[in-house]
């Protein structure tokens, strides 16, 4: 990997032309630029400040007709009880779920109810109904949304304050950021996924290495990934501190987005796939910084500490702290050992584990579920396993292809749609002191349970640790190998 900065040229970025399409007002040294929102997305978690404001200022939403919400964060995953009621964590859950459905019966917008054929997680919904749309500008009040410049997007998560402002204007105040190039050439080698990719990314640029820029994910090894994959790699951007990550649209993206609910058609479709077209970065367009990665060269990625950026590959050994020279880094370096109960110096594979988590807004697509099937197919697995669909949809093609009896047969438990253990705050947790193997965004202390330990890794690779009970490489089960 090589990292070099570059100075400026006359050609425009991708980020470049979908920036300048959207500036209402331009940017001075003393206020931001204002910028156009295509797409308010909406959840139930922090929304529901800003729908007050409204209603204390009189206001009405600018733009119910480019606001879609849905549900994910405080749904539960177990179905329905007897009594029709489903199985919410707490009283608030269920309130914020509640009020979520009154603001947008008051407000006029489109709501995908918790058990409607169009609910789930945020980023999973919005791309599969075709809401997502090359060029646009996307935003919710959820920092991966990032997931959506896969399709040459610049999609940002933004504040509870801020979703009030979009709610309000149609608008928001913004600072153009600068632009980071991450080039990715070779090709990624059996069992190495786009999750991977991503993890190699931020270890590589470690967790503020993009703050105040937005990745353009670039390369042949970029242009290779399926649609699915190229959101896992947008989705991590935030990981890295980006404020964005995008990735070009071509065939691939018009091939995903063709037929889909809210996708143009007829001649509109024709005339919108002819402006996608111009979008690309032109030929003479530089970054502010530019990133090198041979794909060839990756293995299967796991995170061993507390932030995403504390990633190494499957054959590695858990850094030793005495090896750093910098003494911040040292004393986060020893702290998240204590907190996750690894000894420096010792190979990661072998690691026992108590949990698996298989889902998320970056992971529990119908594509990451597939991988997961491949190693669990007529295996046991060792350990509590969960397998959540991104959405109802993703679950009714996942049971089409027979995916959910694999995960059933193989004592996993085959969940309802949403955020599940992500984020622990639906009923789906880790207790204190025990280690799971997560295919979601986030290892922070206590995100999947107070005093929880989390490793981040592929749907592969989770899947290979739920069925060996620690760490493994996923490759090897690949190759029928025990």
């Amino acid at each position: 990997m090589t990292d070099s900065t570059r100075p400026s040229r006359a050609g425009r970025t991708l980020f470049a032309k979908v920036w300048d399409d959207h500036v209402v007002v331009p940017e001075t040294a003393d206020t931001p630029a204002v910028l156009y929102v295509d797409l308010h997305l909406v959840h139930e978690v922090t929304s529901p400040q800003a729908f007050t404001v409204l209603r204390e200022r009189g206001l009405p939403v600018r733009r119910p007709d480019r606001t879609v919400a849905t549900m994910d964060h405080s749904t539960p995953t177990l179905p329905r009880g007897a009594d029709g009621r489903w199985p919410f964590a707490d009283d608030a859950a269920a309130a914020q779920v509640s009020q979520l459905e009154r603001n947008c019966r008051e407000f006029g917008i489109e709501l995908h109810a918790l058990g409607e054929a169009g609910q789930g997680i945020v980023h999973v919904v919005g791309p599969e109904m075709g809401a997502t749309q090359p060029g646009m500008t996307v935003v919710c009040g959820d920092s991966h949304t990032a997931t959506h410049g896969a399709f040459g997007a610049l999609a940002f998560g933004i504040g509870t304050s801020e979703v009030g402002h979009v709610l309000a204007t149609q608008c928001l105040l913004q600072r153009r950021p600068q632009t980071l190039a991450v080039r990715v050439d070779g090709r990624l080698g059996p069992g190495v996924s786009a999750k991977d990719l991503a993890l190699a990314i931020i270890a590589k640029l470690g967790v503020g290495g993009g703050t105040g820029h937005v990745i353009e994910y670039l390369g042949d090894a970029v242009r290779a990934l399926s649609m699915e994959a190229r959101m896992t790699l947008c989705n991590l951007s935030i990981e890295a501190g980006a404020r964005a990550g995008m990735v070009a649209p071509d065939d691939t993206t018009y091939q995903w987005l063709a037929g889909r609910a809210k996708a143009p058609t007829g001649a509109a479709w024709d005339e919108a796939v002819a402006k996608w077209r111009t979008l690309p970065g032109d030929a003479d367009a530089a970054f502010d910084r530019e990133v090198a990665i041979d794909a060839s060269a990756l293995q299967p990625m796991i995170t061993f500490g507390t932030n995403p950026g504390q990633a190494i590959p499957i054959g590695g050994t858990v850094p030793d702290p005495v090896e750093e020279s910098d003494p911040a880094a040292r004393a986060s370096l020893e702290r998240a050992l204590r907190y996750m109960g690894l000894q420096a110096g010792r190979p990661i594979v072998g690691t026992p584990i108590d949990v698996v988590f298989i889902g998320s807004c970056t992971n529990g697509r119908l594509e990451d579920l597939r991988e997961a099937a491949r190693i669990l197919a007529g295996r046991t697995v060792a350990v509590r396993t969960l397998v959540v669909p991104g959405s109802v949809a993703v679950k009714r093609a996942a049971e089409a292809e027979g995916i959910d009896r694999i995960v059933r047969a193989a004592g996993a438990e085959w969940r309802e749609p949403g955020c599940s253990m992500c984020i622990a705050m639906n009923g789906d947790r880790i207790e204190a002191g025990q280690t799971c193997v997560s295919t979601s965004n986030r290892n922070f202390e206590g995100r999947q349970g107070t005093g929880g330990r989390t490793l981040l890794a592929s749907p592969l690779t989770a899947a290979a640790a739920a069925v060996t009970g620690r760490v493994a490489d996923p490759r090897r089960l690949l190759e029928g190998q025990p």
